[in-house]
C-alpha cells in the first residue's frame, strides 16, 4: 500500500493515540494529507503549538455525533482511523447516554459518512473491555464493534471496507494507572484494588504500529487482536514505587480481575498468526471473508485472557516501559 498517495483522517486525533499515530505517519509514511478530526479547539491549538504543524496536516473541528460534519470531513478521504470515544469507566457509568451517543451512535455516523463518501478503509479502535463487558464503557465498545463489522454488509458494490483493532491497556495513555501511581508515590503509599489483578499491556507505539499493519492487511470484517504481554498489578506497583507501602482498597464497580481479548465463543471463528489473532464474524455474508489461508484455527476451549497468557512482563521490563512516563512526570508535562 502506497501511503504517500492516501488521504488519512483520524477521529479523536488530539488524544494520546492520535498524537503518536500522527507522529509516526508524518515521520515514516508521509501521507498526501493527514486530517485530525476532533471537537476540542484548545487541544488542537496545543497540539499545533507543540510541534504538530506540517504542510500535510489539517485540523478539522467536529464531533462524531454530527453526521453532516463527518460527511463533509470525509470528502476525498481514503482511510479513516476511528479513535474518538468516551473511555473513562466511571464517567461512562455516571453519564450512560453520553457514552452511548459518542461510542455507539458516533460510530454509526462514521460508518454512514464513510459509505456515503466512498472512503476505502475504516479501522476502528476497540478494547479488551468489549469482551464479556461488565461496565457500560465495555458494552458501548462491544456494540460499536458489532456495528462496524456488520456494516460491511451495507457496502455492497461500494469500495468501503470496515474492520476493528482490539487491544489492552496502553502504557502512558490518558487514564492509565501509571500516572496515578506516580502521584501516589510522592505520598509514600500506592493503592491497588485487588492484588490478584492482571492486565494486557502495550506501548502507544506498539498500538499505533499494529493499527497501521492492520489497515494494510484488512479485507473487511475482521477484529485484529495483537499478541501482547500481561502484567500483574502488584508488579506494576512495585515497579513504580518499590520503596512504598501498597494498600489494597477493594475492587471497584465495573472492574474485572482479568481482561479477555479473545473469548472462548469467539475462538471458534478465530485464526492464529505468528503475532496476532484475527477474529472473523460468526456469519460473514460478504466478500467471502476467510483468513484460514494465512493462519491456523484455535483449539476447542481456547481463551486469550490476561491471566492465562504465555507472555508476562517482569518488574524490570515494566520499569523500562514506564521510564518515559516517569521522565514526563518529573518535567511536569504528563497529560
Amino acid at each position: 500500500m502506497n501511503w504517500s498517495e492516501k488521504v488519512v483522517l483520524i477521529t479523536g486525533g488530539t488524544g494520546s493515540f492520535g498524537k503518536k499515530f500522527v507522529e509516526i505517519m508524518l515521520n515514516e509514511y508521509h501521507p498526501a494529507k493527514l486530517i485530525i478530526y476532533s471537537r476540542d479547539e484548545l487541544k488542537q491549538h496545543e497540539m499545533r503549538q507543540s510541534g504538530f504543524d506540517h504542510p500535510s496536516l489539517r485540523y478539522f473541528l467536529g464531533d462524531v455525533r454530527d453526521k453532516d460534519r463527518l460527511r463533509r470531513a470525509f470528502e476525498g478521504v481514503d482511510i479513516v482511523v476511528h479513535a474518538a470515544a468516551l473511555k473513562q469507566v466511571p464517567a461512562c457509568e455516571y453519564n450512560p447516554m453520553e457514552a452511548i451517543k459518542t461510542n455507539i451512535l458516533g460510530s454509526s455516523n462514521v460508518v454512514d459518512a464513510a459509505l456515503d463518501t466512498g472512503v476505502e478503509k475504516v479501522l476502528a479502535l476497540s478494547t479488551d473491555k468489549a469482551v464479556n463487558p461488565v461496565n457500560l464503557y465495555g458494552a458501548t465498545k462491544l456494540a460499536a464493534e458489532k456495528l462496524i463489522i456488520q456494516s460491511n454488509a451495507y457496502a455492497g458494490g461500494k469500495v468501503t471496507r470496515l474492520a476493528c483493532v482490539r487491544y489492552g491497556n496502553v502504557v502512558g495513555s490518558r487514564g492509565s494507572v501509571v500516572p496515578v501511581f506516580l502521584k501516589q508515590r510522592e505520598n509514600g503509599k500506592v493503592t491497588v484494588t485487588d492484588e490478584r489483578m492482571t492486565r494486557f499491556w502495550l506501548t502507544l507505539e506498539q498500538g499505533v504500529r499494529f493499527v497501521i499493519r492492520s489497515i494494510e492487511q484488512m479485507r473487511g470484517g475482521e477484529v485484529f487482536v495483537p499478541k501482547i504481554p500481561s502484567m500483574s498489578i502488584m508488579d506494576l506497583a512495585r515497579a513504580v514505587a518499590p520503596e512504598n507501602d501498597i494498600e489494597i482498597i477493594g475492587i471497584r464497580p465495573g472492574e474485572k480481575l482479568h481482561e479477555v481479548l479473545v473469548s472462548e465463543d469467539e475462538a471458534r471463528h478465530t485464526v492464529e498468526l505468528d503475532d496476532m489473532f484475527v477474529v472473523m464474524p460468526a456469519e460473514a455474508i460478504w466478500f467471502g471473508l476467510d483468513w484460514h489461508d494465512k493462519g491456523n484455527p484455535l483449539p476447542d476451549g481456547f481463551r486469550y485472557a490476561s491471566n492465562n497468557n504465555s507472555q508476562w512482563l517482569t518488574i524490570e521490563q515494566i520499569r523500562e516501559m514506564i521510564r518515559p512516563i516517569e521522565e514526563a512526570h518529573r518535567k511536569g508535562v504528563l497529560e
